[in-house]
């Protein structure tokens, strides 16, 4: 979609023209038949509220709309304007109209919130149609273009900044989006090699045999029933002061996953295309980290694999090496991710000694059993880590909640053969699971482990998103970046 800035509404814009107001405060130079109109509609001007009208302005009938941004001393002001952006475009997306203006002018935004509309008109629009070959003709985005006007100074700058983010949402959605015989590990490697090309960053690509050298027996043993073989993907962006130790995010990358033998049962099973969106998660954040020039250093690893139950698969009751020597009685096939996670963890900390990590991985289904769709889990060895991550979680809207961990639920995972095995007792699965992952940080390394499980995916439209993909995770770890490394 294209984004332009205007100058005066009356003189430059096209198609909708939709005032952002604020609550209880109908602009005083509205038509009065417009302001009637939102007053029998019951407009107040709560953020998301839409109400639209048609006028006559010179001779013309001009479709106008009303969208509402909260009250003006609300804490969280810029997320109210977001919602304001994305709710309009979400109503005229597909309705025939090709532009739409945002008219701030008198709504007493500063940069950042002004930008903040554009950037909820750009992640609402957002759609994966590539597939849908006979899609109605009313069905289809007609809205090519979105016009801010009346914005205040260094509102363009800001956007700059804000368009990187979208464009990392963007790829996020569209590689959690696209089905598992499309996005693989090694066409996951292919499409971020495409992407990211030009934006400076530095890819490299372990395969197979050079994770066998390394001893990556737990990632590998999760593959070996595939006919896709595994790939790490590592992106380093080294923006920041040189020599400097970077942050890493490590993504659990599991294109498809079956279960393998510990098989999933079939209704739903569809939807475990979604498995890799802890690696989606990063890769969008390092495109988004490199589009805007992050003066950071950061490592993004994604661990890729797919999970098959052919006659190789690896068997409930087998025992695998990690990386770090640790062994690991595999119990449950169907918790591969934290398999995945352990060699990724271990080879990222080693290469590069990290000042912290923090992982993002589709873990458990327990954390939505714990927190539904609404946050995601943190579990985390280091305090002030966990802090740092509730604000950006907070800030950005990616919201978090943290878990507990501990000494008794660490012992729920010893293993009576192995150093420990991959899962635990029925109950407090996605806290074993972590605990597990804990097992592999080194020398006390500050990390972070988030679950985003729920968040990934949703069935019904949400603020910035519609039903899908929700790129949950950039944002995050943006802010994050922007917040502790960029300050």
């Amino acid at each position: 979609m294209k984004i332009q800035f205007l100058g005066a509404a009356d003189e430059s814009a096209s198609g909708v023209i939709a005032r952002l107001v604020n609550q209880d405060a109908v602009p005083a130079d509205l038509e009065a038949v417009l302001a009637e109109g939102a007053k029998r509609a019951r407009f107040t001007g709560k953020a998301g509220q839409v109400f639209e009208g048609f006028v006559e302005r010179s001779g013309k009938a001009v479709r106008v709309a009303l969208a509402g941004i909260g009250e003006a001393s609300a804490k969280d002001r810029k997320a109210a304007v977001e919602k304001a952006g994305a709710a309009v475009v979400a109503k005229y997306l597909t309705s025939g109209e090709t532009a739409l203006t945002l008219d701030v002018t008198g709504a007493g935004l500063s940069a950042e919130e002004a930008a903040g509309a554009l950037l909820g008109a750009q992640l609402r629009s957002w759609r994966h149609d590539v597939y849908r070959t006979k899609l109605a003709a009313d069905a289809k985005p007609s809205l090519a273009e979105v016009s801010l006007v009346g914005a205040p100074e260094g509102t363009e700058a800001v956007w700059e900044i804000e368009q990187a983010i979208a464009q990392g949402v963007s790829f996020t959605r569209e590689l959690v989006t696209e089905p598992a015989n499309v996005i693989y590990p090694e066409s996951f490697v292919e499409r971020c090699k495409a992407r990211m090309e030009g934006s400076g960053l530095k890819i490299r690509v372990l395969d197979d045999k050079e994770m066998a050298a390394l001893g990556m027996g737990s990632l590998l043993g999760v593959a070996q029933g595939s006919v896709r073989p595994a790939r790490l993907l590592v992106m380093e962006w080294l923006g920041g002061e040189e020599g400097a130790k970077p942050v890493a995010f490590v993504g659990k990358g599991v294109t498809f996953d079956t279960g393998g033998i510990s098989l999933k049962p079939p209704a739903g099973m569809e939807d475990m295309k979604w498995d890799m969106g802890g690696a989606g998660a990063v890769a969008g954040t390092m495109l988004a980290l490199a589009l805007r020039k992050a003066k950071a250093n950061v490592i993004g690893v994604c661990g890729l694999v797919e999970n098959m139950p052919d006659g190789n698969a690896q068997r409930p009751g087998d025992v695998v090496t990690s990386m770090s020597g640790q062994t690991i009685e595999v119990i449950n096939t169907d918790a591969e991710g934290r398999l995945v996670l352990c060699d990724a963890l271990t080879w990222v900390q080693r290469e590069y000694a990290p000042a912290k990590v923090i992982d993002l991985a589709t873990l458990t289904g327990a954390i939505i059993l714990s927190l539904s769709h609404e946050y995601a889990g943190l579990f985390s060895n280091n305090d002030g880590l966990a802090a740092e991550l509730n604000a950006a979680g907070d800030a950005s809207g990616d919201r978090l909640w943290r878990m507990p961990m501990g000494p008794a639920y660490d012992k729920m995972i010893d293993s009576p053969i192995a150093d420990m095995k991959n899962v635990g007792p029925r109950f407090g699965g996605s806290i074993t699971a972590a605990q597990f992952l804990l097992r592999f940080i080194e020398n006390d390394t500050p990390w972070a482990h988030l679950d985003i499980a729920g968040t990934v995916w949703t069935d019904k439209p949400g603020a910035t998103w519609d039903k899908g993909a929700t790129g949950f995770g950039v944002r995050l770890l943006d802010r994050f970046v922007r917040d502790t490394i960029e300050v």
